[in-house]
């Protein structure tokens, strides 16, 4: 149970510091856990924690191990201690991962300062400089790694390098950059992000040919997985808008042409394609990616964006009828989405966002966020994926679920305290009845016990005494004694009547006195020996007896030590809890509010753009039924000439040539135009 406590205090301590609002992510670093032989358990459980990604369990339990560590009166018996300087410098890791940005940075300030070797320094300048980069410090991060002095640690050379010339593109100092990503090209741990970075750096560095040629061959075989195909579409796309903003055309349609169909960059590349065609004036083949991309979910901005350019095309290609029912169709989409927008902000406003991303789900389904879209009762989270995968919101959302995830355990501990008091009560309802009765024997006990030890120290007082004053009489066995008793008794009575008093008695009782005292003499040494082995004896005797009653007391002490003193510690905690409760509420509704306003935002956003995409459609919807209608009158005119020219064909025969050539008339006759059936106008098709 003290162990239990010990961590409820330090879980509360901990609680204190990690209610601050964190600024970015650090990833994991399990390098820096790493041990070749593991000795001590609890280490070994915390890095089991850090490795599962469950950082402040790990934190809580490192922290727990060194405090008791730091205590003990000979820490080198721990097996701990074969761990110590490395648990203490994995504390600064876990901090980090779990962004406590502040304690972390504290923790490497001080290896910095320290008496250590300049390696963990090195490393630890590194770690420092990691933080400030993810805080966007830029500057100082740079500082932290001008503190390197010779070679960082080999298994974290790498992502020195790399974090290196990251903070170098950050500053705008592209040309050193490119040096460092040059150098860094081939390592198997950035495998990909290096040869990206280092594009990106070319084309800021001046250098666009190398920097598209590097890109190019990134574009066209990035590597295996998931990963690096997203990797290989991102460069591709961008590639492309490059080669676009250029207005190379062709070539920006070779690069949207290798972006996967299913994967996430597929939509912006179906949409990219249609505009490289549409601005090389082939709207017949911007048709093709379009309309593949308005079969897509309707809440993607591209998928939204292309139900515009379909009759867009169409209307380019004098197609305005197909034009006018694709727009109606357009318009009906976005009707919808709006209406779709609506709800989701009202839902927003109700709480319901919250109450999904508090969902045990959002840490133990893998990709969540994707996930959250298939939910029936959430509309909250459409239009929100894009908006959830970035940086700043999954730092919010990192943020809020882990205040939660500290309210609920702030909440476990406290049921935690009233199990404690609970079994406390138990116990002091259980011993204080029968500790009084059992006070009593323990005293009478007690007394016999100090009795017997008075006993025993006047036995070896005399047998001491001995030694030293030869005295066989007193190591007479009972009858000897009783013997003597007797005889002395004897001449006590004859001294009272001397008439009894003859030569013959009193030779036959010096006779009997003198047996006696030889057998006593002759005896002595031998009994004086086996008195000292009944006292060592009754020395083995005594021992046990001495500890049986030590731990007599013992139990004692911790029976009414297992429910006192437990009160006002307690109290202390749940005090503590219970601050932390108020405050964590405080920040969860901050940072709640925090999230739910940039899910409004940027719903507004997407709704203010749809609205906008409505008027649009309808005067293009206008527009289009104009020209269609135009071209229908303009298509019953030649109708009418046509009829015309055959009528007069047939009244005059002769006015025609030998070609067959109509001769031109002055007056033609008044003729009666063919009238369309059904009192529509014939021709309103699309061909």
């Amino acid at each position: 149970m003290i162990t239990r406590l010990a961590s409820v205090i330090a879980g509360a301590a901990l609680t204190a510091l990690c209610v601050l609002p964190a600024q970015a992510k650090a990833p994991a670093d399990p390098s820096a856990l790493h041990t070749d032989q593991l000795r001590d358990l609890f280490f070994g459980e915390a890095l089991f924690q850090a490795h599962q990604d469950r950082y402040f369990d790990a934190i809580t339990g490192l922290d727990t191990e060194l405090d008791q560590f730091r205590l003990l009166d000979d820490p080198e018996l721990d097996p701990f201690s074969l761990h110590f300087g490395q648990a203490a410098f994995a504390v600064g890791d876990l901090e980090l991962s779990y962004r406590m940005h502040r304690e972390a940075g504290r923790a490497m300030e001080q290896v910095l300062k320290g008496d250590v070797p300049q390696p963990i320094k090195n490393e630890a300048a590194y770690r420092l400089a990691k933080i400030h980069y993810h805080k966007q410090q830029f500057a100082n991060a740079l500082h932290a790694l001008e503190l390197i002095e010779g070679r960082v640690p080999e298994r974290v050379r790498p992502e020195e390098q790399f974090l290196r010339a990251q903070v170098y593109m950050q500053l705008g100092r592209f040309e050193e950059a490119v040096a460092l990503l040059k150098a860094l090209k081939g390592e198997e741990s950035h495998s990909g992000f290096v040869e990206y970075n280092l594009g990106i750096a070319l084309l800021k560095a001046g250098e666009t040919e190398k920097g598209l040629l590097e890109l190019d061959r990134l574009g066209r075989g990035a590597g295996i997985g998931a990963a690096m195909s997203a990797l290989q579409d991102k460069t591709n796309l961008l590639l492309g808008f490059q080669l676009m903003e250029a207005e190379d055309y062709e070539r920006a349609r070779t690069y949207f042409d290798r972006v996967q169909l299913s994967g996430p960059f597929s939509n912006q590349a179906l949409l990219a394609a249609g505009w490289v065609e549409a601005n090389a004036g082939r709207y017949d083949r911007a048709l093709v990616p379009w309309q593949l991309l308005t079969q897509r979910k309707p809440t993607n901005s591209a998928v939204q964006e292309a139900m515009l350019a379909v009759p867009y095309s169409y209307g380019k290609l004098e197609v305005h009828s197909t034009a006018a029912v694709n727009y109606g169709q357009a318009l009906d989409l976005f009707g919808s989405q709006v209406d779709v927008l609506t709800q989701s902000i009202n839902s927003i406003r109700e709480g319901k966002l919250l109450e999904a991303l508090r969902r045990k789900e959002a840490r133990q389904v893998k990709n969540w966020v994707v996930e959250l879209r298939k939910l029936p009762d959430a509309p909250e989270t459409h239009y929100l994926l894009e908006l959830m995968a970035s940086n700043d919101y999954q730092e919010f959302l990192r943020n809020y679920q882990d205040l939660n995830d500290l309210l609920e355990r702030n909440e476990d501990w406290l049921q935690s305290l009233d199990a404690f008091e609970e079994i406390i009560a138990l116990r002091r309802s259980y011993y204080e009845p029968i500790l009084p009765a059992l006070d009593v024997q323990f005293r009478q006990i007690d007394a016999r016990i100090k009795m017997r030890l008075e006993q025993r120290q006047r036995l070896a007082a005399r047998i001491d005494n001995l030694l030293v004053n030869r005295r066989p009489e007193l190591l007479a066995k009972s009858d000897e004694t009783e013997s003597r008793l007797i005889l002395e008794q004897i001449r006590e009575i004859l001294d009272y009547n001397p008439s009894l008093k003859s030569e013959e008695t009193e030779a036959r009782i010096t006779r009997l006195e003198g047996v006696l005292k030889f057998h006593l003499s002759r005896e002595f040494d031998h009994r004086l020996t086996e008195a000292f082995k009944r006292l060592q004896e009754l020395d083995v005797v005594i021992a046990t007896l001495q500890e049986t009653y030590q731990r007599y007391v013992r139990s004692r002490q911790a029976a009414t030590h297992s429910y006192e003193g437990y009160t006002d510690q307690i109290v202390s905690l749940r005090a503590g809890l219970h601050r932390a409760q108020r405050r964590i509420d405080q920040l969860m509704a901050r940072q709640g509010r925090m999230l739910e306003q940039l899910a409004i935002n940027e719903l507004d956003q997407r709704r203010a753009q749809l609205e906008s995409y409505q008027i649009k459609a309808r005067f293009a919807l206008a527009d289009s039924y104009d020209r269609a209608n135009e071209l229908q009158e303009q298509r019953a005119d030649a109708r009418k000439v046509e009829a015309y020219q055959q009528q007069f064909e047939q009244i005059n025969p002769a006015a025609s040539d030998a070609d067959g050539e109509a001769l031109p008339v002055d007056n033609p006759p008044e003729l009666e135009a063919p009238q369309p059936q059904g009192g529509q106008v014939e021709g309103a098709g699309d061909e």
